[in-house]
């Protein structure tokens, strides 16, 4: 394993995956008494997301040259992409309400925008594209593997993360 192609990968997708975010909203979109429909809408949308971030990160360049699409071009919409993201999050503001009603939010917004959205797939994408050999993409691997597994854990304990969080620790890393 490649320790700072593993390092570079992880930082990058804890900051577009934002486990510790994406527990708050986890924690606001399912009942907390639900223990069984919370463990299953967290691994079935850890599982998802995981999935289509290996898929794409794999097959996407590939995909994308057939379409006529090269990769610098996904590297200019990716930061453009990012900035956008980054700026409606800035001057926008976001109310999380608490739900009692039980429904599956894996694919939507669990999995499909907020852990394998836009950001993250072109990161999975970009990442894999400059892998150079086996033991590259196999640290780029374990990286996605490793964030959507602190991901999962956090989302199992988001009842905790959000009291240790609180109020104003979610409005500051929601403009972080």
């Amino acid at each position: 394993m490649d320790i700072l192609v593993y390092l570079n990968a992880i930082t990058a997708l804890f900051i577009i995956i934002d486990p510790i975010g994406a527990a708050i909203v986890f924690h606001s979109l399912v009942p907390a008494g639900e223990t069984g429909h919370r463990v299953k809408m967290a691994v079935k949308s850890i599982v998802i997301s995981t999935l289509l971030l290996i898929i794409f990160g794999n097959y996407g360049e590939p995909f994308l040259n057939k379409l006529g699409i090269n990769i610098e071009a996904l590297r200019i919409s990716g930061g453009l992409l990012l900035f956008y993201t980054a700026f409606k999050m800035i001057t926008q503001d976001v109310e999380y309400t608490v739900t009692t009603a039980k429904r599956d939010i894996s694919v939507f917004p669990m999995s499909i925008p907020l852990m394998a959205g836009p950001g993250s797939l072109t990161l999975s994408i970009l990442l894999f594209s400059q892998a150079e050999n086996a033991e590259q993409n196999l640290s780029i691997l374990l990286a996605i593997i490793s964030i959507t597994v602190l991901t999962l854990v956090l989302m199992l304990l988001s009842r905790y993360v959000k009291v240790i969080i609180g109020r104003t620790g979610d409005e500051i890393l929601r403009r972080f």
